[in-house]
């Protein structure tokens, strides 16, 4: 497989010799093999599998069949010429219940997989959650029920001790806001949960197990570079009038700052939403010293900006988001405003926190939908996506910004949550009927840009 030949003067020497580039996946939505050698059932699995939660009744059983074709997909990867590979571990496959009895097939699964990558020239970069919890956990409360500190902190330790001798970058988490936020609050995400009354003491609890989790990462391997992933939205106020001003500073601060500033060591920020003080009933003697960690980097995910007005009928915030479709602006397929100067403006507010010593973009990338004409994808959106918002992270870059990296998301189509199979994201194009691979026009540019000079 040969990346197209043509020249281009924006290329990943801009960024200079020691930024790191990559590309991002996940467990639950690329490997299918559910129940495959004693693995156990998340809550994805228990979620997906009910009539009315994924778009057009898509099924996550099979997926990409990663599990199954890691080696082709990590070949892909080499031959695009990414040096780098982001993927996270199913807590079922290695401890099924959660807790307790290990799996040795799952262990064996992911060391195969991690010394394929390495085999390749490729760095494993591991996610050790994303999203996938055990449901027997989930039986006993899931993230609403404190004993999940123990239960996390025990399979951070079995992943340490298993794959820490060649994993070098750990995330302990992946975008916390989201998965308590869609899963405990709103309910559109596994496990389907709503209310403040599940939201807050997940909230609470995903804080203080990052920490811990990272903590444990350090003791048992402490050359390791340890962090931990946000999802971030650039927010502007849809008038200058105070009032939508007020809504978007409520709106930032449960998506942008809700974890991270805990993490820091700010605390959380209820000061600025009187409903958050009710997460004071879930702090315990200790808990505030515990909340945060001196992590190596933090990864920031961003993909679009919001424009929020005032709304008196929406609970607890007062906000309401403008539709990026009834702005009439640029779309990907998921419904979000393309919108490059977002990745810019979230750079610079994160690095604004003198505690980040280093930021890494973890996560950016469009779905737009693709069309196989003569068995190629010339999806000429996303490459000016891609490039558009590379451009805007080596101005922040150029700015003095402390961005050291930036991942893709990402290597090939999958299952997009509740989305299903519509939302097309990958430089891979999957046919998920036959499960063939066609790198898209997109995945050679990424190669070009990432080749040797």
């Amino acid at each position: 497989m040969e990346p197209n030949n043509q020249d281009t003067p924006f290329n990943k020497q801009l960024f200079g010799n020691d930024f790191t580039w990559g590309v991002s996946a996940a467990a639950f939505q690329t490997e299918g093999a559910c129940a495959a050698d004693g693995a156990g059932a998340s809550i994805w699995d228990v979620f997906s599998a009910k009539k009315g939660k994924i778009l057009n009744g898509d099924k996550s059983d099979i997926a990409c069949d990663f599990y199954n074709r890691y080696q082709t997909d990590i070949d892909l990867v080499k031959q695009l010429n990414i040096p780098n590979f982001r993927f996270s571990i199913a807590w079922t496959r290695i401890l099924p219940n959660g807790t307790g009895e290990i799996n040795q097939a799952g262990i064996d699964y992911y060391n195969r997989v991690i010394d394929y990558c390495l085999k390749q020239g490729i760095e494993p970069w591991v996610t050790l959650y994303h999203w996938d919890l055990p449901h027997a956990l989930e039986i006993k409360g899931g993230w609403t029920n404190r004993e999940i500190v123990d239960w996390f902190t025990a399979y951070v330790t079995l992943c340490a001790q298993q794959f820490g001798d060649r994993v070098k970058h750990w995330m302990v988490m992946n975008e916390p806001a989201v998965f308590t936020g869609a899963g405990y609050f709103l309910g559109i995400h596994a496990p389907g949960k709503t209310g403040l009354k599940n939201f807050l003491p997940a909230v609470h609890h995903a804080v203080l197990c990052m920490a811990a989790g990272a903590k444990v990462l350090r003791r048992l391997l402490p050359d390791a570079q340890i962090g931990t992933t946000f999802s971030c939205s650039h927010i502007e106020p849809y008038s200058d009038r105070p009032r939508d001003i007020a809504a978007a500073k409520r709106v930032d601060t449960f998506i942008n700052r809700l974890f991270i500033e805990p993490v820091l060591g700010l605390g959380y920020p209820i000061n600025d939403i009187p409903a958050l003080k009710r997460i004071e009933k879930y702090i315990q003697p200790g808990d505030e010293d515990n909340l945060a960690f001196d992590f190596d980097f933090i990864g920031i995910q961003n993909y679009t900006r919001e424009i929020v007005k005032y709304s008196f009928f929406t609970p607890y915030v007062s906000a309401s988001l403008v539709k990026a479709e009834e702005r009439k602006v640029p779309l990907t397929a998921m419904g979000w405003e393309v919108f490059p100067p977002a990745i810019y403006h979230m750079i610079k507010k994160f690095n604004d926190y003198p505690q980040i010593k280093k930021i890494y973009i973890t996560e950016n990338g469009g779905a737009f939908p693709d069309n196989v004409e003569d068995d190629k994808i010339n999806d000429t959106e996303r490459i000016t996506y891609l490039q558009s918002y590379l451009q805007q992270v080596l101005r922040a870059k150029n700015e003095g910004c402390r961005v050291f990296g930036y991942f893709v998301w990402t290597l090939t189509d999958n299952f997009e949550w509740a989305e299903g199979y519509r939302p097309r994201f990958g430089l891979i194009y999957i046919d998920f009927n036959t499960q063939r691979r066609i790198v898209k026009e997109s995945g050679y540019w990424y190669a070009n840009f990432l080749r040797l000079i």
